[in-house]
């Protein structure tokens, strides 16, 4: 199948300033596919090239087969867009948002709209300079879904939601991915990333350093392990080892970290009458924090 989004030695550069390097990026039609990242990492970047809101100095970038720079006005029919800095028309309702929408889309159905209002309890009938951040961005989720265009690209869509109509947006996000539709999201809070992404790709200072999916990120992490024994142990039992490290010890309480096979730790641990013992992986902010924290020098910047 072809790809909903592939990119090949994508690049920007602002001057001397390097914002986007290298990429290499496939994403596969029905996923969700995170795409993480601080802010000036060079998501918003990556993303306006996609949709040829902004030129690219170097390399290619396709959409559902298309060529970005070339095609773009027919890749801008088959897209939802959600930008980072939504701007609505100040003296214009909700309402007029959307059939304005609608007229430059060539849409005469709007059931859609008016359900995904009803379910995100959206203010349509006051000014946009009238509504918060979190009632702007409801309009301009309405708006990024009412065409059900196959693929989505979402920059920072939960900002400013409550928890209610977050998680109408994650149910929404679910029903768009069972039709074989395609979301791009771009985020860097991460607690709906854990829950809904089918892949995650991670990127600093314009390069990608990591693309997995969630669960393969998580089981390449380290796991805590915490182990209560009936009386106090020696922590240098768990010395010898290979992959475990100690990281603190209170009486009967051992916390090891462990990078290898958890099998001989729990042979040790099973040999000093346990009375309790938990493993668990990192999640999603932990890991994200991992990458973060190692140096850039020799980084890759492709990823599948």
């Amino acid at each position: 199948m072809t790809p909903a989004i592939r990119t090949h030695g994508l690049g920007r550069d602002y001057g001397p300033v390097r914002a986007v390097a290298g990429l290499d990026l496939v994403v596969e039609p029905g996923q969700v596919f995170a795409f993480l990242g601080p802010n000036g990492a060079g998501k918003t970047t990556t993303i306006r090239m996609l949709l040829a809101l902004q030129r690219q100095t170097s390399g290619r970038a396709e959409v559902l087969g298309l060529d970005c720079a070339r095609d773009y006005v027919e890749v801008h029919r088959r897209t939802g867009y959600l930008p980072g800095e939504l701007a609505l028309y100040p003296r214009m309702t909700g309402r007029q948002h959307i059939a304005w929408h609608a007229g430059a889309r060539g849409l005469r159905e709007l059931s859609l709209a008016w359900t995904l209002a009803d379910r995100f309890g959206a203010v349509l009938d006051r000014p946009a300079r009238d509504l918060s951040k979190g009632n702007k961005q409801k309009v301009g989720l309405i708006l990024a879904f009412m065409s059900r265009p196959e693929l989505l690209i979402l920059d920072e869509p939960t900002s400013g939601l409550d928890p209610l109509t977050r998680s109408e947006f994650a149910g929404l996000v679910r029903e768009v991915t069972a039709e074989g539709r395609t979301v791009f999201w771009s985020a860097h809070e991460l607690d709906e990333v854990q829950r809904l992404a089918d892949r995650v790709a991670i990127i600093r200072q314009g390069r990608l350093i990591a693309t997995e999916t969630v669960e393969a990120l998580r089981a390449s992490t380290p796991q805590t392990v915490t182990a209560r024994f009936a009386r106090p142990v020696d922590p240098a039992l768990f010395a010898g080892i290979s992959g475990v490290s100690v990281t603190s010890c209170a009486g009967a309480v051992v916390q090891l970290r462990v990078t290898d096979a958890i099998g001989p730790v729990l042979r040790a641990v099973a040999d000093h009458d346990p009375v309790d013992f938990t493993a668990q992986h990192a999640d999603l902010d932990e890991l994200f924090l991992a990458y973060y924290r190692q140096p850039t020098a020799a980084e890759p910047s492709h990823a599948s």
